[in-house]
């Protein structure tokens, strides 16, 4: 496996110890400003799933048009937004290892919701990013989670790897 197929089947893994330690908050816990960027636990697992939504439709060519904003509630239920956030985790997986060496290379003109204009980078680029983004937030995440008095398990890719093989 290329880095990037390595990268896509760790955020599975993580998203699901993430997901399993937020389903121990209550919901007003879940659902409290904690003074991160996006508020919330809720919230920021929301970005998150906006954030892969918008990069990984733009590498495959279907950007969802229901997405409005980065700070857009696509799913108010936590069931529903673990649930929504299961099926991308096999989507990124899918596009991933579709792409295969030699369409990491290959340049994807996209739109960003933030700023006008049209970009284009090859899709290492957008992957190194998308993946970059996902690290960044689910720190924000397990930092809300031990706020509230939540243990989290390791996130690192290490630990993942020794499990995985």
């Amino acid at each position: 496996m290329n880095d990037f197929q390595v990268l896509a089947r760790f955020n599975q893994w993580v998203n699901g110890r993430l997901y399993g330690c937020a389903a121990q908050l209550s919901d007003e816990d879940y659902r409290a400003d904690r003074g991160a960027f996006f508020g919330s636990v809720h919230a920021t697992l929301n970005h998150i799933l906006i954030g892969d939504r918008l990069w990984f439709g733009r590498i495959a060519g279907d950007v969802p048009a229901e997405i409005k904003s980065l700070d857009q509630i696509l799913h108010d239920d936590p069931a529903a937004l673990k649930a929504a956030r299961e099926a991308m985790d096999e989507r990124i997986i899918d596009i991933v290892d579709g792409l295969g060496d030699s369409g990491l290379d290959e340049e994807i003109t996209f739109h960003q919701l933030s700023r006008p204009g049209d970009f284009i980078q090859p899709a290492r680029r957008m992957l190194q990013t998308v993946f970059n983004h996902q690290t960044h937030h689910r720190g924000q995440v397990h930092c809300l989670l031990t706020q509230a008095g939540i243990e989290v398990p390791p996130l690192d890719v290490m630990i993942y790897l020794r499990g995985a093989g």
